[in-house]
């Protein structure tokens, strides 16, 4: 049995649920943000407007042809009346709405899935190391520990990887993870990993070769990286959000 199977073997926890309000397929994505869908149910409406809240290629699953999940949205300042929650692969939807990674990550840490952040006694979110402003800074009897959160929604061949689009910011992100460990703090990298058949999270060295020089000298100065996996489920009552386990690194 491989170490993914034997962490799978536990019963996947709910997580989070997520209103569904349209099933489409898409036509075209004129830049990152947009997509063109046209609306099977319950509309039947042609070529309409969908935000993309993610900014990475997504290109197994953003295709012209593909099934999506949509949800309704408002706003005076919107330019677009849906939002896109989940894209088809294989068998499988997956989360492609990186809004709610914020909700997904403090319900990791709240029930304290990982072990070594167990004895938190203090969350803030959205705290500034260095140029940036990281996820989480977790205080615990004194000690620091800085969280960074990086959602993955590509996997090839049983490997999780990101990021699928070049990412400067991404880099910069762990960069200041390094610093913070340099400077006595601790620091992790949480990867909320969207593809359930996925056994090991690597850096996409193809991708992003700078990202994944970063990411191995981070791993080499002692920034913790913890991949979770967690899977999308849509039924009658909406789309659901379940954990599944942990993921080792790739060898």
């Amino acid at each position: 049995m491989s170490i993914r199977e034997m962490n799978m073997t536990q019963v996947s926890r709910h997580v989070l649920d997520i209103p569904l309000d349209a099933e489409g397929t898409l036509v075209s994505r004129p830049n990152r943000f947009l997509a063109i869908v046209d609306i099977a149910t319950p509309l039947g409406s042609k070529c309409e407007k969908v935000h993309v809240h993610d900014p990475g290629r997504l290109t197994d699953l953003l295709y012209p042809g593909n099934k999506l999940l949509l949800k309704k949205a408002s706003g005076k300042k919107r330019k677009t009346e849906w939002d896109l929650i989940a894209g088809k692969a294989g068998d499988d939807f997956v989360l492609t709405h990186s809004g709610y990674h914020r909700q997904i990550s403090m319900w990791v840490l709240e029930n304290k899935i990982i072990e070594s952040l167990a004895n938190t006694e203090k969350i803030l979110p959205e705290q500034v190391f260095g140029e940036s402003r990281l996820d989480y800074l977790l205080e615990e009897a004194g000690r620091r520990t800085w969280i960074e959160v990086k959602g993955c929604t590509l996997a090839e061949n049983g490997r999780a990887m990101f990021p699928d689009a070049p990412t400067t910011r991404g880099r910069r992100h762990v960069e200041e993870l390094i610093k913070a460990v340099q400077a006595g703090d601790k620091a992790m990298m949480m990867v909320l990993v969207f593809r359930q058949e996925a056994q090991c999270f690597t850096a996409h060295e193809n991708i992003d070769p700078d990202f994944a020089a970063a990411f191995n000298h981070a791993l080499k100065e002692g920034v913790q990286v913890q991949p979770l996996v967690f899977t999308f489920r849509a039924d009658g009552d909406g789309g659901h959000i379940y954990y599944y386990g942990k993921l080792p690194l790739c060898q």
